[in-house]
């Protein structure tokens, strides 16, 4: 059963509908608790002094929570600057609102397993370094970037930013294998630093770097990963056009990584 709350007080000239002024949490809910919790409230609490918002009191974060039932679930939670000011302009003193949404969820296990396919987006995401990191809600540019393939084989696409740097996947952060270390790519410019990167970080030696997609081509095993999903490998990158550049047989190598995601998370490590 889904639940929310009441959004009828929701008025279109909320700042957030109308100029993406806000920010948001997705959370994997396991049993009533949430997992990554302290990273996700970090995340937040950084988006909220970049945008000047007042951070909202942990419990009313935690609230909902109280509605999750056995099971996984994901509650995602939205905060806005509300309405008020004068165009964009916003208003000297807001007030926020926070909504929130808690619905069933399964995660792909079968992409645990066997891997998954990619491919390289057109798109280029735009550099802002003040809001780099941050999950606000303007996510048009990944909207465009999804709408890029339609076949149901396709995973995720991978995005650059427009000097040719790799920075995410459109809901997903990224790490790979190369000449033995850990990388995944540096998120200064702009890009999404997810809590299960975060987590993954504090866990293992993973460098920040700048690479090219034509790096990728060159690693010995590359991952996807969210708070949600946990760590999928890939087994096929594709160009923009759908054709392949490069092939991985999913293994041994890409289990301890996985391990350390998903015990972050509560899932079962995967054997080769």
């Amino acid at each position: 059963m889904t639940t929310e709350a009441a959004i009828s007080d929701w008025p279109l000239e909320d700042r957030g509908v109308a100029y993406g002024d806000g920010l948001f949490e997705t959370v994997l809910v396991r049993n009533g608790v949430p997992q990554l919790w302290e990273q996700h409230l970090a995340r937040l609490a950084r988006g909220c002094r970049v945008l000047g918002l007042p951070m909202p009191a942990r419990e009313a974060l935690e609230a909902p929570l109280g509605e999750a039932g056995e099971g996984l679930s994901v509650l995602k939670l939205i905060l806005t600057r509300g309405s008020g000011g004068r165009g964009y302009a916003p208003p000297a003193t807001p007030a926020p609102r926070l909504r929130w949404r808690l619905a069933p969820f399964a995660p792909d296990a079968e992409r645990w397993r066997e891997g998954v396919r990619v491919r390289l987006c057109r798109l280029r995401l735009g550099t802002q370094p003040l809001l780099a990191g941050l999950k606000h809600l303007n996510r048009l540019e990944n909207v465009l970037a999804r709408a890029e393939w339609t076949d149901a084989g396709t995973a995720e696409g991978l995005l650059s930013d427009g000097e040719g740097r790799l920075v995410e996947a459109t809901c997903m952060n990224l790490f790979w294998q190369r000449d033995g270390v850990l990388e995944t790519p540096r998120l200064d410019r702009c890009g999404v630093a997810g809590t299960l990167r975060a987590a993954l970080r504090e866990r293992a030696p993973i460098r920040e770097v700048d690479a090219a997609p034509e790096a990728l081509e060159r690693v010995e095993a590359l991952w996807l990963g969210n708070s949600l999903q946990g760590l999928w490998p890939v087994a096929r990158l594709d160009d923009a056009e759908g054709n392949p550049l490069k092939h991985w047989r999913v293994g041994a190598l890409h289990r301890p990584l996985q391990a350390l995601a998903h015990e972050a998370l509560g899932y079962p490590a995967i054997t080769p």
